[in-house]
C-alpha cells in the first residue's frame, strides 16, 4: 500500500469520525420522553427534550420542548413558541396555553396531576416551546458573563437555535414556519422574523421556510403601550368622562407620572390610580388577588399528603399556577426530563432578574435595549407579508401588505389560557396556513370585539385586559404612517 493510500484512507476514517461524534453529540442532547410524573401511563404524543449549545463558545445552553403535531408532522406546520417576561420559563405556554398537557385541578390537592389538553395547537402543528432568554426555566450559561443577554441578543440566539435545531432535525425544513409568542416576545418574535428573512437573503446555511409570524398581546412600544392605558380604561368605563377630559387637557397625552411637572396632571393621574388600582390588568372581569403561599410543601418528588396544595373556596387564577411552581421544581420532573443536574439553581416560573416591569432600568445580567418593535414591522411589510387578524373582513392594505385583526372575544392577556376552544378553532382556521402566501402576521387580539376598521383614523380596539393597551394601536398606526418615526435601536 504507497503513502497516499495510507493518506486518503486516514482522511476517510478522520472523517467518519468526526461524523460519528457529530452525531453523538446531538443524541446526548436530544432525548425522546416517554412518560412523565403526573400523567399516567405513556405519553400519546411524540415529546423531545434537549438543548442547543449558541455562541461562538457555545457556552450558551438553550432548553427546548418538541411536540410533534398529532395530525400531520411532515407536512404541518412548524411553530416557535416564545414566552413572556421576559425570563418566564415556556413551561406557562406548554400547560396553560397551547400546549398537549394540563393540570387537573380537582385530582391535584396532594400532588400535580396532569391530563391531555384536548384544544391543544399541537392538535394541528409541530411546536418548538423554547426556554429564552438564557437564565429562563432550565436554560443555562457556563459563565457569568455569557449569561449576559438583552432584548436585540436573545433574538440573535433565537435565530441561531432555529439555524441549528433545523439542522439538527432536517425532516421539518420544508414545514411552514411561524415564529409565535405572546406579551414581551413582541419585542423579540418580529426581529427574529426580520433576521429570518435577511438570512435567506443573504443566502445563509439552512434556509428557513418562513411564512410568517404571530403575537399575542404583544408589547410594541414600551411608552405608547404605558400611555393608551387612560384612554382604555376610559372607553371601559373604569374612568369617568369627566375625569378622562380633564386629564386629557392637563397630561396632554403623557401619563407617565415621573414625567410630567404639571401639578393638575398629577392630581388627575393619582385619581386614575384610584379608579383602576384595585383591576386585574389581565382581565378587568376576574378578581385581582395574590398567589396563595404553598411555599411549605415538599418539592423532592415524594407524597405531599402531609401539605395538601392549599385552595379556598374563593377562585383565582393566580392558584392555578401553583402546581406549576411545585412540578417543575420537582427533581423527579427535572430527571424526566433530562435537564442537566447542576446546571440551574431553584427552577422558577419566572426568572425576576430579567424580567420587565415598566420604567425598569437594565440588570447586571439583562438589558432592555428595544423600545419599540414598530420598525420590525414597519420593515417587514416589504416582504410581501400579508398580516392576519382574525375575525373582521375589512383589512388595511399597503402595496403587498395586508394587515387584519384577530379576536378572541372575552379572553384574557394570555388567550388561549381563557378560551381554549376558541384559539385552536382561530388557529386551524387561518391554519398558520396560508401556503400560497409568502409571509402572514397574525397579531391576536383577546379582546372584545373592535369598535371600528383598522383602516378608519380613529380605529381603537376594546380589550378585557389593561396591560397591553395599545399593541393593536401601534400597528395600526405604523401603517398609516409609512414614513414616520418611531423609539427604536434602528434593526
Amino acid at each position: 500500500m504507497n503513502m497516499n493510500m495510507i493518506i486518503t484512507n486516514t482522511k476517510m476514517v478522520l472523517r467518519v469520525m468526526i461524523v460519528v461524534l457529530f452525531i453523538s453529540e446531538i443524541a446526548t442532547s436530544q432525548s425522546i420522553i416517554h412518560t412523565l410524573p403526573g400523567y399516567p401511563g405513556k405519553l400519546p404524543f411524540k415529546l423531545e427534550t434537549g438543548y442547543i449549545e449558541i455562541g461562538e463558545k457555545e457556552d450558551v445552553h438553550l432548553f427546548y420542548y418538541f411536540v410533534e403535531s398529532e395530525r400531520n408532522p411532515r407536512n404541518d406546520p412548524l411553530i416557535i413558541w416564545l414566552s413572556g417576561g421576559p425570563g418566564c420559563s415556556t413551561l406557562r405556554g406548554f400547560f396553560y396555553e397551547i400546549g398537549p398537557l394540563n393540570f387537573n385541578y380537582a385530582k391535584s390537592k396532594y400532588k400535580p396531576t396532569l391530563e391531555l389538553n384536548p384544544y391543544a395547537w399541537t392538535k394541528v402543528a409541530n411546536i418548538i416551546f423554547l426556554d429564552q432568554p438564557v437564565g429562563t426555566g432550565f436554560s443555562y450559561a457556563d459563565t457569568f458573563e455569557a449569561s449576559k443577554s438583552s432584548d436585540t441578543l436573545s433574538a440573535t440566539q433565537t435565530y441561531d437555535f432555529l439555524r441549528k435545531w433545523l439542522r439538527y432535525h432536517p425532516r421539518f425544513m420544508s414545514n411552514p414556519l411561524y415564529i409565535c409568542g405572546i406579551s414581551y416576545s413582541g419585542i423579540f418574535v418580529p426581529a427574529v422574523a426580520q433576521k429570518i428573512y435577511k438570512g435567506n437573503e443573504d443566502g445563509h446555511e439552512t434556509p428557513m421556510n418562513i411564512k410568517g409570524y404571530m403575537i399575542g398581546n404583544p408589547v410594541t412600544d414600551k411608552i405608547d403601550d404605558y400611555n393608551s392605558r387612560v384612554k382604555y380604561a376610559h372607553r371601559l368605563a373604569l374612568i369617568s368622562d369627566e375625569l378622562y377630559k380633564t386629564s386629557s387637557e392637563n397630561c396632554l397625552g403623557d401619563y407617565i407620572p415621573s414625567s410630567s411637572g404639571n401639578a393638575f396632571c398629577q392630581n388627575d393621574l393619582k385619581a386614575i390610580s384610584k379608579s383602576i388600582g384595585n383591576i386585574n390588568y389581565d382581565h378587568i372581569l376576574e378578581p385581582l388577588c395574590k398567589e396563595k403561599d404553598n411555599s411549605n410543601l415538599k418539592k423532592d418528588g415524594r407524597s405531599y399528603e402531609d401539605n395538601p396544595i392549599s385552595m379556598d373556596t374563593t377562585w383565582c387564577r393566580a392558584d392555578n399556577y401553583v402546581f406549576l411552581s411545585m412540578w417543575g421544581k420537582d427533581k423527579a420532573v427535572q430527571k424526566a426530563l433530562h435537564v442537566r443536574e447542576g446546571t440551574i439553581g431553584e427552577w422558577v416560573r419566572c426568572n425576576l432578574e430579567i424580567r420587565y416591569a415598566f420604567g425598569r432600568n437594565d440588570t447586571s445580567i439583562y438589558s432592555f435595549n428595544v423600545p419599540s418593535s414598530v420598525d420590525y414591522h414597519r420593515n417587514l411589510t416589504d416582504k410581501r407579508c400579508r398580516a392576519l387578524i382574525f375575525r373582521f373582513a375589512s383589512t388595511f392594505s399597503h402595496n403587498d401588505y395586508s394587515l387584519t385583526f384577530a379576536t378572541l372575544k372575552g379572553a384574557g392577556h394570555t388567550g388561549p389560557e381563557y378560551k381554549p376552544k376558541e384559539s385552536l378553532a382561530m388557529v386551524d382556521r387561518i391554519g398558520l396556513g396560508l401556503k400560497k402566501l409568502e409571509s402572514a402576521l397574525v397579531c391576536l387580539d383577546y379582546s372584545l370585539p373592535m369598535l371600528k376598521s383598522l383602516a378608519h383614523p380613529d380605529f381603537s380596539p376594546v380589550p378585557m385586559g389593561l396591560r397591553r393597551g395599545s399593541h393593536l394601536l401601534g400597528l395600526a398606526h405604523l401603517l398609516r404612517n409609512q414614513n414616520g418615526k418611531s423609539r427604536s435601536n434602528k434593526p
